[in-house]
């Protein structure tokens, strides 16, 4: 369609329209960071979002708000189904005016394959930036996801081979949290939380996300407190958000801003599954890996997962490297007692675990995810 001389789509000047969209916080600050390296390599380019505060912050015009559509758990997801509905909609109507020459969605898979093969059959490019979990939930999807994407910006090493195998063109772009800013030094870190040097801390990660607090809380609380019982650490602490609740927490001290800091200030760390464990990782921290779900959630997830672990560590390096916790039920002595000898730097499992958290390092490469992401939409749009 044409409209003053120019695609709807692209501008007067022949610079392209895009649309990014994220679901989640997460994919919120990954987006700010492809539209950052999208102003560099596409200068002229319009971009617009469905996104938070980060996206918006980064330059990006909000047309439509994520905060109604996060949600985790099969269960969860059921109550954001008319929030997801009208705004697909409101998106089929876009794609079929032609207003987008290249749609980025960016994780977030239930919903984002619908926008992707509503794109992409009205003719619209798509650049699927971090993939859906295809290899955890059964390739048997992988029909859909083909037919959705042009191509497909992966950000686990394994995850270009598994696709490139199901005939969808994918590249290994690096790990977005290597792109993000030096952590502060272990001494930093500890002079902004009040901790000696000498001090021995246990790191708590519940979650970022209110289901996934109230889910893990009490039983990350009941085993943190058991370990300064025992004398394993000095001190606890939780890397929490603003908006958290924890109840009750006592001696635990709630540690509120960039995680980065109680990353780089512990010992060893008790996290819940997820990009957590790949930035533990990275911060080269000793961990025990929980994850809790509800019941319905659960049972269904055993029977769809292909894969053997669920922590991400797990998955990069191919074989165990740090305990999980996940069928239930979950006991904190069971908990408590993986996570006891990563307290002590010496004990013979904290040495073999960090040997492995070397090795996802490696696995994971060097940072420049974005930049990369940004070069292949340029191919995709021939700019």
């Amino acid at each position: 369609m044409e409209k003053g001389g120019a695609p709807v789509g692209m501008m007067p000047n022949g610079s392209p329209r895009i649309l990014i969209s994220a679901g989640e916080p997460s994919g919120d600050l990954h987006g700010a960071e492809l539209i950052e390296a999208l102003r560099r390599r596409l200068p002229g380019a319009v971009i617009e979002a469905i996104g938070g505060p980060r996206m918006e912050a980064a330059g990006a015009m909000l047309r439509f708000r994520m905060e109604d559509l996060s949600a985790i758990g099969f269960a969860e997801v059921v109550a954001r189904i008319p929030a997801h509905w009208r705004l697909w909609r409101a998106l089929k109507q876009d794609f079929a005016a032609g207003r987008y020459d290249l749609v980025i969605p960016i994780d977030y898979a239930g919903f984002h394959l619908r926008v992707a093969r509503s794109a992409r059959s009205a003719g619209t490019k798509v650049l699927y930036y971090i993939a859906p979990k295809l290899w955890a939930w059964g390739a048997g999807r992988a029909r859909r996801l083909r037919d959705a994407v042009d191509r497909l910006a992966v950000i686990l090493p394994f995850e270009a081979a598994f696709f490139g195998g199901l005939g969808i063109p994918a590249e290994y772009v690096g790990h977005p949290l290597l792109d993000q800013d030096p952590w502060p030094s272990r001494a930093q870190s500890r002079a902004l939380l009040g901790i000696g040097a000498e001090e021995r801390v246990l790191g708590i990660f519940p979650g970022s996300r209110s289901q996934e607090i109230d889910r893990h809380w009490p039983l990350f609380r009941q085993v943190a407190l058991r370990m300064l019982e025992e004398g394993r650490c000095s001190r606890a602490v939780v890397a929490g958000t603003p908006a958290g609740n924890y109840p009750d927490p006592g001696p635990l001290e709630i540690a509120t801003g960039e995680p980065s800091r109680v990353f780089a200030a512990v010992d060893a760390a008790l996290a819940k599954s997820g990009t957590t464990t790949l930035e533990a990782a990275i911060a080269d921290v000793p961990m025990v890996v929980v994850y809790l779900t509800n019941g319905w959630t659960y049972r269904l997830a055993v029977r769809l997962m292909t894969v053997h672990w669920i922590s991400l560590v797990n998955l990069v390096a191919e074989h165990e490297v740090v305990p999980e916790f996940w069928h239930p039920p979950v006991r904190p002595e069971a908990v408590a007692e993986a996570l006891r000898p990563l307290l002590a730097p010496t004990d013979p499992a904290a040495r073999t675990q960090r040997e492995g958290l070397a090795e996802v390092r490696r696995r994971l490469g060097t940072g420049g995810a974005s930049k990369r992401v940004a070069g292949i939409a340029g191919d995709l749009l021939n700019q």
